[in-house]
């Protein structure tokens, strides 16, 4: 691969690495800019149950996130975290396996995005 296209993820002497700044996690500059910019943006996320199409299980489907494709992988992985279970990122959608409305809707609010329980 071309040096100019490729870029360190990862480093032994700090870990994970910003993909934006190219900092370490811990001390990325452009994270912050974003949580500003998602709660300058209050778009109202909407969180709801779904079961159809799943075979009788569960998800927690979270929508109209107005982020690109890397930031929803980023935030599906702590969201899983948070939650302590799997889950997905399809298109433009986040799915949590479970009925997790609740847990989601308080850690979103937490991140200040304006949250939408939507019934199902």
């Amino acid at each position: 691969m071309d040096k100019k296209h490729s870029r360190p993820v990862y480093s032994t002497e700090s870990g994970r690495l910003c993909p934006g700044c190219g900092q370490p996690v811990s001390e990325c500059r452009c994270r912050q800019n974003r949580q500003q910019q998602v709660v300058s943006s209050a778009r109202s996320v909407t969180v709801q149950r779904e079961r159809k199409g799943r075979a009788g299980k569960e998800v927690t489907v979270v929508r109209d996130l107005p982020l690109n494709q890397l930031e929803l992988q980023l935030l599906a992985s702590s969201l899983k975290k948070h939650c302590g279970c799997g889950g997905t990122v399809t298109q433009d959608t986040i799915e949590i396996q479970g009925d997790q409305r609740e847990r989601i809707r308080r850690y979103l609010s937490d991140q200040g995005y304006q949250v939408k329980l939507a019934g199902g």
